[in-house]
């Protein structure tokens, strides 16, 4: 942790800021959200479908918004963008713990969704800027402490729902309403990357920008190769908690073994990202990073379709290895194939859209990533029943494997095809499409 942090301290205020910044906001979030449906069902008491509905505005909001703000963010600037999502955070937030009434948890649930919108384009954006030359490693200590900030947020939440989940909300809001103060008198502000073009003539049309965006094919392409290693992190989520809970049940040693997975997810990134992202960047190009990270992630889900042929023990401490085992060499590999991607999935956007309009590109990114991890988590819970029922449980496990697989091998091609590189002869630069 030592190199790490003396490695952060060589980049320039802002990006050490941007850095703390995202810890602080995943910290804040993930103190409240792991908790908010069961306050939503104990509590105050609502229906199944209530739930789901207000946790479903806060995604939609979130995901439907990328565009809207990371366009904003361009045009605006990219401070004040981190401002107002900061800001519409704390009113989310607070209102979360302090009203009862559905129309208003609606209201307050879309607010943190379009908080996200705002600053997170803008964020990424603004870090990509500043660290010029040394994006890669700027993205991979930045997934460290993205990373942090979900390992250290449920802990702090837990021990504050204890007392009560208003205390909660409000100590979440607190938190980033500090954060948004420390943003306000010290984050440098920071235009957007066209603004070396305004001299030039009258800027652009939004709709304009946007169809040029969609012509980049090249952008396109990698943003739909990519879907799958969203769907496949995800199942940390969602998948592996589920068989989980499917062998073990839902008593404490099933939420034991369901913490481990999230324990090993995140230490991994915490402690070995820098290391894993120096490794490739001195022995591979960036495309073949990429089809790498997502072949190891697509090689996360064999030892759950092993598993799935073993014989299930009565019980006891062989039951318990059976379920906590394999789902945590599986969690432990997606997050090794997402170290290996993250940075220079996060770098190859910039490439692709010739440092212009980025945090706008990012706003995409996130929407098809978005839309694509919805989708692809709906047909793995459906697949999920259905091989259960069907007695071929390791079915769900083969396609995610088959998935990642069929994404590792897209990038490859876009990589031998030139396309994720610019300056190759024959790749369109995405700076000419916007």
């Amino acid at each position: 942790m030592k190199a790490t942090l003396a490695q952060v301290r060589s980049y320039e205020r802002s990006v050490q800021l941007l850095m703390v910044n995202q810890f602080t906001i995943n910290l804040g979030f993930y103190m409240l959200m792991p908790y908010l449906a069961a306050h939503l069902a104990g509590p105050l008491g609502l229906a199944g479908w209530t739930i789901g509905l207000i946790l479903g505005v806060r995604n939609f909001s979130q995901q439907g918004m990328f565009l809207i703000g990371g366009t904003l963010a361009d045009r605006l600037g990219y401070k004040p963008m981190i401002i107002a999502g900061l800001g519409l955070r704390v009113v989310g937030f607070a209102t979360l713990g302090l009203v009862g009434s559905v129309p208003a948890l609606i209201a307050a649930s879309a607010a943190t969704g379009l908080a996200g919108a705002l600053f997170n384009p803008a964020t990424r954006a603004y870090l990509a800027a500043d660290s010029g030359e040394r994006r890669v490693e700027a993205f991979a200590l930045f997934n460290v402490f993205y990373q942090a900030g979900i390992l250290l947020g449920p802990l702090v939440g837990m021990v504050l729902t204890g007392v009560g989940f208003r205390l909660t909300c409000l100590v979440a809001a607190a938190v980033f309403a500090v954060l948004g103060i420390v943003q306000i008198r010290a984050l440098p502000a920071r235009r957007g990357d066209d603004a070396p073009d305004r001299g030039a003539g009258p800027r652009a049309r939004v709709f304009a920008q946007w169809r040029g965006i969609l012509a980049n094919r090249p952008f396109l392409l990698f943003s739909g190769a990519m879907i799958g290693s969203y769907v496949m992190a995800f199942q940390v989520y969602l998948a592996l908690p589920l068989d989980v809970r499917r062998l073990e049940g839902g008593g404490a040693s099933g939420t034991a073994a369901v913490a481990l997975l999230f324990a090993v997810s995140g230490l991994s990134t915490v402690l070995f990202q820098t290391r894993v992202t120096a490794w490739c960047k001195a022995r591979t190009e960036p495309g073949r990073a990429l089809s790498l990270g997502l072949l190891v992630m697509a090689s996360a889900f064999l030892p759950l379709a092993a598993a799935a042929a073993l014989p299930v023990p009565q019980g006891g401490v062989g039951r318990w290895l059976l379920a906590a085992v394999p789902a945590a060499l599986s969690a432990l590999l997606l997050a090794l194939g997402t170290m290996i991607a993250y940075p220079f999935e996060m770098d190859t956007i910039v490439r692709l859209c010739g440092d212009r309009l980025v945090a706008t590109h990012y706003g995409l990114y996130n929407t098809v990533c978005g839309v694509g991890t919805a989708l692809g988590n709906l047909l793995t819970g459906a697949v999920l029943d259905a091989a259960r029922a069907a007695g071929f449980p390791a079915l769900p496990w083969l396609g995610l494997v088959a998935l990642g697989l069929g994404c590792a091998a897209a990038l490859h091609a876009l990589h031998r095809s030139g396309r994720l590189d610019p300056a190759t002869p024959g790749a369109p630069a995405g700076a000419t499409a916007v």
